[in-house]
């Protein structure tokens, strides 16, 4: 599952980190593909991600094997992650002359025995680049986390159409599964109109979970830590764990479909 919306600040990486840590709780086996040079979500999980140590920036461009640079989430047994360093940056440029530029990630985890894994959540840049179009390529399925802020809707039918093309040209199995409603204000008449104009739109693919603003999300990565073992009883942790069981639910019934 790729976590993808080209806004910055939407919480992405708090998301796929989050609904990692929640899914691996129950037991469930959780990869997260850090696909981002900013490293965020290595660092929430508490993965080392220095500059020239092997990341996924060698798995992209010099075919390193991913299982090669997994390392195991320091007390949570089921979570693993893939880390990203500074290194990323350049690969946007440094995949143009490549041939298969946009599968890289695709083959990388097709030479990889994904099956040990129940979840691989891919968490991407903030753009509509190079990287975002690998995770694309690799994953069934896209989550968007939208914001319930005035600008949310702004930029949604780029992604889309990107979705799209990617579908139409490069994997014919991505679908758009999981809208996912974030920093919810329950105090502005703002926040449950973006809600209820989201619903109106995508329907059934918008989860019934819906995250708050939260300081305790904020302040769990400088911690190395997801808002799941920060503080488990905070309203985030709460929001993240419903929203990670609905994921589960939808996954069970599609299976059994």
């Amino acid at each position: 599952m790729t976590v993808a919306n080209q806004k910055g600040g939407v919480g992405k990486t708090t998301t796929a980190v989050n609904l990692a840590a929640a899914l691996s709780m129950h037991g469930q086996q959780v990869l997260v593909v850090d696909l981002d040079p900013q490293g965020n979500a290595s660092t929430a999980l508490a993965t080392e991600h220095r500059s020239g140590m092997p990341s996924v920036y060698q798995v992209l461009v010099d075919d390193l094997p991913l299982s090669s640079i997994i390392k195991a989430v320091p007390e949570m047994p089921n979570l693993f992650c893939a880390p990203a360093t500074l290194d990323l940056a350049g690969a946007e440029i440094e995949l143009v002359p490549m041939v298969g530029r946009e599968t890289r990630l695709k083959r990388a985890l097709a030479a990889f025995d994904a099956m040990r894994f129940d979840y691989i959540l891919i968490d991407c840049p903030p753009s509509l680049g190079l990287l975002t179009v690998n995770a694309m390529a690799a994953a069934q399925e896209v989550l968007i986390p939208i914001q319930c802020e005035y600008y949310a809707l702004e930029g949604l039918t780029q992604l889309l159409q990107n979705v799209e093309l990617v579908r139409a040209h490069l994997n014919q199995s991505l679908a758009v599964s999981t809208i996912l409603l974030t920093m919810y204000d329950g105090r502005t008449r703002l926040a449950s109109q973006v809600a209820e104009e989201v619903r109106s739109h995508f329907g059934d693919t918008v989860l019934d979970a819906v995250i708050p603003r939260s300081v305790r999300v904020s302040e769990a990565p400088s911690y190395g830590q997801s808002v799941m073992t920060y503080d488990p009883g905070s309203s985030g942790a709460m929001a993240y764990m419903q929203a990670a069981r609905e994921i589960a639910y939808r996954a069970a019934s599609l299976a059994e479909a």
